[in-house]
């Protein structure tokens, strides 16, 4: 089932797509975050293979309305000066208080989804909201401070071979040792910037199945809370 919905965050209206599982619940939730093309049909449909798979998946359109490009310069610039207190952030954690308090949603297993400028979101996102039982960022930016790594939840992360997110992905993946935070960081050698995305012209379906494999099993673990056979 999915239905379109509105919430408040910081005095403005964000609209949002949910995708709910069949059954009674409540089930495990993900928030599902945008890359620069806002939330298209490639973003939906992750959001109902999430619901296919037992999560209820909230696609929030962070734009809100206005225009892309001046959208992603404000969440960029806030992005490469501190991206634990930039707005997209605000607006993530109200999308979890919406899911949290959905009766079909168990608050206690909440995770989040994201692409390229999502990715970063739900990097920094990760560092900040105590909620969040696991991410899955894809070749996005690390937070800034890196060390802000150190309080993530668990991470399960994608990268292309060769991008400008590819070595952000080796030192998280050095950070998050560090602070022995559990995470599965895969780089895909033959793959480009948004491979996961099948609308798009870099989409890769071997790294694309692959990425999407290795999610699932992590956040059946850390999410879910179901160890592996």
């Amino acid at each position: 089932m999915t239905q379109r919905l509105t919430f408040n965050s910081g005095g403005r209206t964000l609209t949002a797509q949910l995708a709910v599982p069949e059954g009674s619940g409540p089930f495990p939730a993900v928030v599902v975050i945008h890359e620069a093309f806002g939330l298209n049909q490639n973003i939906r449909e992750v959001a109902a293979r999430f619901a296919a798979e037992g999560y209820v998946a909230l696609a929030v359109d962070l734009f809100a309305g206005q225009q892309a490009v001046l959208c992603m310069a404000r969440f960029m610039g806030g992005m490469l000066t501190n991206s634990l207190a930039h707005g997209g952030i605000a607006d993530m954690k109200a999308a979890l208080d919406l899911l949290a308090a959905r009766p079909e949603v168990n608050p206690e297993q909440l995770g989040a989804v994201g692409y390229c400028m999502g990715g970063s979101f739900a990097l920094a996102l990760a560092c900040t909201d105590g909620r969040l039982k696991a991410i899955a960022p894809y070749y996005g930016m690390n937070p800034r401070p890196l060390s802000a790594a150190q309080r993530s939840c668990p991470v399960v992360g994608s990268y292309p071979g060769k991008d400008f997110t590819t070595k952000g992905a080796k030192t998280l993946e050095a950070e998050l040792s560090r602070a022995g935070v559990a995470h599965d960081i895969k780089i895909y050698e033959g793959a480009k910037h948004s491979f996961n995305n099948d609308h798009a012209g870099n989409y890769d379906a071997a790294a694309s199945a692959d990425a999407w494999t290795r999610t699932l099993t992590f956040f059946a673990e850390h999410v879910r809370g179901q160890a592996a056979d």
